[in-house]
């Protein structure tokens, strides 16, 4: 998530958003709807509906993390691919999907 002028939120503008659904949300301090199960939970329907290059991408990962395994040398996804899962995920046109 990002401010209108582009700059990524902060870890404190994520915990007072999170602070102010719980407190309107009686099922988000229930659950303990954290940032990290909202990106998971983002990432899981992106890898689910456009597959896991695109996920991975759409995660911010870098192609050097040696660990995921020897397929992702081979799989890429592109920025209008990753553009296009975010415009399908926000319901609004983006400008590179």
């Amino acid at each position: 998530m990002r401010y209108r002028d582009g700059r990524p939120l902060t870890t404190r503008r994520y915990d007072h958003l999170r602070k102010r659904l719980g407190d309107e949300l009686a099922w988000v301090a229930a659950h303990g709807i954290s940032t990290h199960w909202l990106r998971h939970t983002t990432l899981t329907w992106v890898e689910r509906n456009y597959g896991y290059a695109i996920a991975r991408a759409y995660a911010g990962h870098t192609n050097s993390n040696t660990d995921a395994g020897t397929t992702t040398t081979y799989i890429r996804a592109t920025l209008q691919e990753v553009a296009t899962a975010l415009a399908t995920l926000t319901a609004e046109p983006h400008p590179l999907a």
